[in-house]
């Protein structure tokens, strides 16, 4: 029995350890988490939008300029969006990245340690962060204007927050 009760301890502490970041639970720092290929913007008190994606993933390229403008029409007003690449491949990265040109922060997770750390459910996945650090909303999957829509609503909501 003993050994039963200590084997299910063992699998929850493990569940636990690795379970996605949900909403209310703070953010990883993007400044600690050794991205590459550019300057982690600052953040701090921000309002910050994060995308996961991958050079793969045909969503993520359909995204690509809805969160251009999404940028354009959001940093003058204070929100920091960046994109975040899952690639395990440098080159893939690379090359994605200076085809699309996106007019925001377009970091590499080289080491997968960003994308472990929040446990990111699809490509592409993005993150809404209030100023206070913590996730206020999680999209999964890109799906056009709805998910522009939605994105710009929460904006909104976030930015009106004081």
């Amino acid at each position: 029995m003993r050994l039963l009760l200590a084997l299910c301890a063992l699998a929850l502490a493990t569940t636990a350890a690795h379970a996605q970041l949900n909403v209310g639970d703070p953010f990883p720092s993007l400044a600690t988490a050794q991205l590459v290929g550019g300057t982690v913007p600052e953040t701090s008190g921000k309002v910050l939008v994060v995308d996961f994606w991958a050079s793969w993933c045909a969503p993520c390229k359909a995204s690509f300029p809805a969160l251009g403008k999404i940028n354009a029409d959001y940093a003058p007003r204070g929100v920091v969006l960046v994109g975040v690449s899952v690639d395990e491949k440098a080159s893939a990265y690379a090359a994605f990245v200076k085809k699309q040109a996106p007019p925001f922060p377009a970091l590499h997770d080289s080491q997968q340690k960003l994308v472990r750390a929040v446990q990111v459910p699809a490509m592409p996945t993005t993150y809404l962060i209030g100023r206070d650090g913590r996730i206020r909303s999680i999209y999964a999957g890109y799906h056009g204007d709805p998910t522009d829509k939605l994105l710009r609503t929460e904006l909104d909501a976030l930015l009106a927050e004081k």
